[in-house]
């Protein structure tokens, strides 16, 4: 399943009084966010100019659109979004992250770890978070090393958590029924 828009960067805060704001980019290269034509926050089509970045990764941008501090701050933690064939086509060996949401994830052996409901990145690398058949939510490092395959059209990832990781994960087994070990040992 593939979405019609990819967010690409969200709002972090307003920027000065002129409703210039931060925004936290999701592209490889930051300033990207303002190549890819109108971005759409909520309902609303805005153009973004780049004005500058920070020295954390935050791209200062300014909309006509957006002409005070208070109309910028009132857009804070929202994603920008464009129209998906604006962006370019991933490579074989990429994915868009939201082309991921949904699919399922498992071990090499077969061990059905459950449904994967978003991918993170709080600095220290991607992070896919897997949501099992009960239980917590898994928290798993989403590197090349760790990552088997990935295959959208049959909505499958094939992972390689670090071993122990799982030690005390509520996972299914091969038939795909919860299993019944409690984690305790």
């Amino acid at each position: 399943m593939t979405t019609s828009r990819l967010s690409i960067g969200a709002i972090a805060s307003a920027h000065g009084v002129k409703g210039q704001f931060k925004v936290k980019p999701f592209t490889a290269n930051p300033r990207d966010i303002a190549t890819y034509g109108p971005v759409y926050i909520g309902g609303r089509q805005i153009d973004l100019v780049i004005r500058g970045t920070t020295a954390n990764g935050m791209v200062i941008v300014a909309a006509d659109e957006v002409t005070s501090r208070e109309e910028a701050e009132a857009l804070r933690g929202q994603t920008l979004e464009v129209d998906r064939n604006a962006l370019p086509e991933s490579d074989d060996d990429e994915v868009y992250h939201a082309d991921l949401i949904g699919v399922q994830a498992e071990t090499e052996d077969g061990t059905a770890l459950g449904r994967i409901i978003a991918i993170h990145d709080f600095g220290g690398g991607e992070i896919v978070e897997v949501k099992p058949a009960s239980g917590p939510t898994l928290m798993l490092p989403f590197a090349a090393n760790f990552v088997v395959t990935i295959d959208l059209e049959a909505r499958r990832a094939i992972l390689a958590p670090p071993d122990g990781l799982l030690d005390d994960a509520d996972v299914s087994s091969n038939s795909g029924e919860p299993s019944n070990d409690s984690g305790s040992k």
